[in-house]
């Protein structure tokens, strides 16, 4: 089969095959900076054809991020991104060959999640007690392990009946989060100082917009710097629910669920981090 196209182009296509599926847009994003990387590093050996490319130019390149002081799991995350693509190039018959299969990863080890101690994510409360949208945005998710970005997208209409209704986007389905009732507190204090807005969304700016994701991290992680808690970020809420949860003996597919992983080795990856207590197994979702 005669390649007509250059790489850039296949790179595109690739792009629009990956929105086909549903994947989501974060992914994506990553997918197509990572191959104009590697696009990019490829004019420069005179490859722009997909024929010219061997695996030596594919290690030339996982060696020259090494070389810019990429850290080995960021260099295995754009090699994941570069042998997808290829791996769809030969499924589409477009190559023979996948020159990008024998290239090997570098070895890293995944850091263990960040779980925050009880005085941490009490001293955290503290530091956001007169933010009453902030504290509430705390409160949901240390009581809940929603997302921050389901944050932001959270509409005053999926609260109701003592939970939130989180809608399916890209490839996550749709679920249902209980509310305890610190987090039900914080919400209803929020609530009082919301301004007006022709918006539904819950969690708005003073001039009635959306608040979004980048403005959520940066105020939490102000009040993380104003209560002397280190090398934490925004996610470590999240990750501090769902250990809770494990420890004090609540069913790990439950507590999956909640999380909305999408595999049971997700949740599972929490338990070599967590020491349970005496709790039986099969206990309620507690509250922090």
């Amino acid at each position: 089969m005669a390649v007509t196209k250059t790489i850039s182009e296949f790179k595109q296509d690739f792009v629009v095959n990956l929105e086909n599926k549903g994947r989501a847009t974060a992914t994506i994003l990553a997918y197509k900076k990572d191959l104009e990387q590697l696009i990019e590093y490829l004019s420069g050996l005179d490859k722009a054809d997909i024929p010219l490319i061997r695996p030596i130019d594919i290690e030339a390149f996982r060696d020259s991020l090494k070389a810019n002081n990429y850290t080995d799991k960021s260099i295995s995350r754009k090699l994941n991104a570069i042998k997808t693509f290829f791996s769809w190039l030969v499924s589409q018959k477009i190559l023979e060959n996948d020159p990008a299969g024998p290239v090997a990863h570098p070895h890293y080890e995944n850091p263990p999640p960040r779980i925050l101690t009880r005085m941490e994510y009490r001293a955290l409360r503290d530091a956001a007690r007169d933010d009453a949208r902030i504290s509430a945005i705390i409160e949901l998710m240390l009581q809940t392990g929603i997302r921050i970005g389901e944050v932001a997208n959270l509409r005053m209409e999926d609260i109701q009946d003592g939970k939130i209704a989180i809608k399916a986007y890209e490839s996550q389905p749709e679920r249902e989060i209980p509310i305890n009732e610190p987090a039900k507190q914080a919400l209803d204090q929020c609530l009082k100082i919301r301004p007006k807005a022709q918006i539904s969304h819950l969690f708005i700016t003073k001039t009635g917009r959306p608040l979004l994701v980048r403005n959520i991290r940066s105020a939490i992680d102000r009040y993380f710097r104003e209560s002397g808690i280190e090398s934490a970020k925004v996610n470590d809420l999240r990750n501090t629910f769902i250990a809770h949860q494990l420890k004090v003996g609540v069913d790990i597919v439950t507590v999956s669920k909640i999380a909305g992983h999408k595999r049971l080795s997700t949740t599972e990856h929490y338990l070599q981090f967590v020491e349970k207590s005496n709790g039986k197994r099969g206990a309620k979702l507690d509250e922090l």
